[in-house]
């Protein structure tokens, strides 16, 4: 687990951006957003090999111990061993993911109004963090 982040306090309207290395053999790497470590309004998970899935990004949404739907893109920017920059920008009834050459959104499932917290975890080292 990497550093963990609370009080964020972002608001529809602003943005997110994470920098960081990837580990030469990562096989997923996850970034979470939400109000707390039980409620995430989306959990971010670039999967290289894991869980059946290759060179998949797989995104969901967590209320305490109830996962969502899973929600798939097959557009896979990153590299084992390479650097990533990705923004998540926050809007009324989604998140935009801002990746290298692609975008998609996801829903605000749990309605928040803030998100308060994210951490990382998993075969990514975390650079800087900043917002806006």
């Amino acid at each position: 687990q990497g550093p963990v982040c609370t009080n964020l306090g972002l608001k529809p309207g602003q943005r997110l951006t994470v920098k960081g290395k990837i580990a030469p053999n990562a096989k997923s790497f996850v970034m979470n957003l939400g109000k707390d470590a039980t409620l995430l309004g989306l959990h971010f998970n670039p999967r290289f090999d894991a869980h059946g899935d290759v060179n998949t990004i797989v995104c969901n949404s967590k209320k305490v111990e109830e996962w969502g739907a899973e929600h798939r893109e097959t557009v896979f920017p990153f590299q084992k061993g390479g650097t990533a920059e990705i923004t998540f920008g926050v809007n009324q009834n989604d998140v935009t993911v801002h990746l290298p050459g692609h975008q998609f959104t996801f829903p605000n499932r749990l309605n928040l109004s803030v998100f308060d917290y994210f951490d990382t975890q998993g075969d990514f080292i975390l650079q800087s963090l900043s917002w806006e």
